[in-house]
């Protein structure tokens, strides 16, 4: 018990500091003048309160955390700020039941992208502002900012990281302190934001349009701030600009903090997991360009690359911005784009899906398997950017890829089961537990998740919820042995 009063003293005061990010919305709605500031200084205040009084309700059992402890704070933290997260939305936006308004939370701070609303180019400067914010946020983690900034929490760091960092290389540390570690990864973080706001400006976006969608690109969020997302803008230059930031925003960002410490360009070239996403992603542009144009969905080969170059990206990295309704296409190119959201980017990313990391693991485990069965008693042991990867690990990737299929299964048998069709079910389950968007048919690039119902729209919310703590950090929390002393 007193470890769990514990883990509620830092929840206090994370979301006193959570609190703060409502100060950007309330700035936004008073400068464009669209009558939400009031909502959103209401819920600056609930929030801080409600977070001050558990900070102080528990203050006297601050402790060092147990590295189980950080699993228990991550997961509670994630369900906890996507229910703050709610408070402007309720107020603001008449009609918007608990139910949706959770989803649209969660689909920000997980960084999917999904969402219910509809009118964005109407809605209100500082609404859209928050739910970009809520991306930005959620991208590099939670937990890994209240570690930057509040150093004094006496919180065991590296516990709190590695329940929150995805992949399974998660004992690297760039610094040797976990703090020093997360600073200078939202350094990095804040930096290429700034560089894609920049870009997207001088590409033609305005500013509220450029940060909102550096926001989503970074985080690989897919939010806009149009119903037609990038469609709206039909521009070559920020479908280009983007793209870019898409694949910076799939890779480690561990390699970027690398190439920007030792002003080199050499730890992408060592960088087996950037090296394969850009392998794959790019020749599946090519392939599914070619493959679209051959069946006539467009007049021009480049038309269709512009298209394919861009929604592929988009879908492969997990940020779900799109740029035309590639629901319309033949079925195995927007198929072939869900099952690279599955797999294509890096640990350590923003993206979400089994990461190219335990992809790589699993391809190199079943050339060993082969190579056993000619040679039964080589030694052979697996190596991936000169690491040897212990035995463990590849284990452990082995329950992990099991553990996610079977979610996948279950919550797609769940959505038929409660009348939605085949299609729709499997890509709303495969979307929403890799953080990447819009799904098929009734979730569709064309559509939103409104058609759904309650049900529905809580095994998708139960899908995004288990992509971005990776499924073990939420299911270890049912087993007896978590609780046992």
């Amino acid at each position: 018990m007193r470890q769990l009063l514990a883990v509620a003293q830092v929840l206090g005061l994370m979301a006193m500091m959570m609190s703060g990010t409502y100060l950007l919305p309330i700035a936004a709605s008073l400068i464009y003048g669209d009558g939400t500031a009031t909502a959103f200084a209401v819920s600056l205040v609930v929030n801080f309160a409600l977070g001050c009084v558990t900070w102080l309700a528990t203050r006297g059992f601050a402790a060092e955390l147990r590295p189980r402890d950080g699993f228990l704070l991550v997961s509670l933290a994630w369900a906890g700020g996507a229910a703050f997260g709610t408070l402007p939305l309720l107020i603001s936006l008449p009609g918007l039941s608990f139910t949706d308004a959770y989803f649209e939370t969660m689909s920000g701070l997980t960084t999917s992208g999904a969402t219910v609303l509809t009118g964005l180019d109407a809605m209100p400067h500082a609404i859209n502002l928050w739910r970009h914010l809520l991306s930005w946020i959620g991208g590099m983690g939670i937990i890994v900012l209240a570690v930057a900034i509040l150093p004094l929490l006496g919180v065991g760091g590296m516990q709190v990281y590695k329940a929150e960092t995805p992949g399974p290389m998660k004992d690297a540390k760039l610094t040797p302190r976990i703090t020093e570690t997360a600073k200078n990864l939202w350094l990095v973080y804040f930096g290429i934001t700034l560089a894609c706001m920049l870009a997207l400006k001088l590409a033609g976006m305005n500013w509220f349009d450029a940060i909102c969608h550096a926001f989503s690109a970074m985080a690989l969020g897919g939010f806009s701030t149009h119903d037609a997302s990038i469609g709206y803008f039909d521009s070559v230059a920020i479908e280009a600009v983007l793209i870019v930031f898409m694949l910076l925003a799939a890779m480690n960002f561990a390699t970027h903090f690398l190439a920007w410490r030792d002003r080199t360009l050499a730890p992408y070239r060592r960088d087996s997991e950037a090296r394969g996403m850009l392998i794959l992603v790019l020749g599946s542009c090519a392939g599914v360009a070619l493959f679209i144009w051959h069946a006539g969905t467009y007049g021009s080969f480049w038309t269709a690359l512009r298209h394919v170059g861009f929604n592929l990206v988009s879908i492969a990295t997990d940020c779900g911005l799109v740029s035309t309704d590639y629901g319309r296409w033949p079925i195995f190119a927007p198929m072939w784009m869900m099952f690279l959201s599955c797999l294509a980017v890096s640990s350590g990313s923003t993206g979400g899906g089994i990461k190219m990391i335990r992809t790589l693991i699993i391809a190199r485990q079943a050339g060993r398997e082969i190579l056993f069965l000619i040679h039964p008693n080589i030694v052979n042991p697996m190596k991936i950017g000169g690491a040897v990867i212990p035995n463990k690990v590849v284990l452990a990737v082995l329950g992990f890829i099991f553990v996610y299929f079977i979610s996948v299964v279950t919550m797609t048998f769940a959505l038929m089961a409660s009348g939605l069709d085949f299609i729709s079910s499997l890509s709303a389950v495969i979307a929403c537990i890799n953080n990447a968007g819009p799904g098929l048919n009734v979730v569709g690039p064309g559509q939103t998740f409104s058609a759904l119902t309650d049900f529905q729209t809580w095994v998708c919310t139960l899908a995004m919820f288990l992509g971005r703590v990776e499924i073990f950090s939420l299911l270890i929390l049912f087993t007896p042995a978590f609780w046992r002393k």
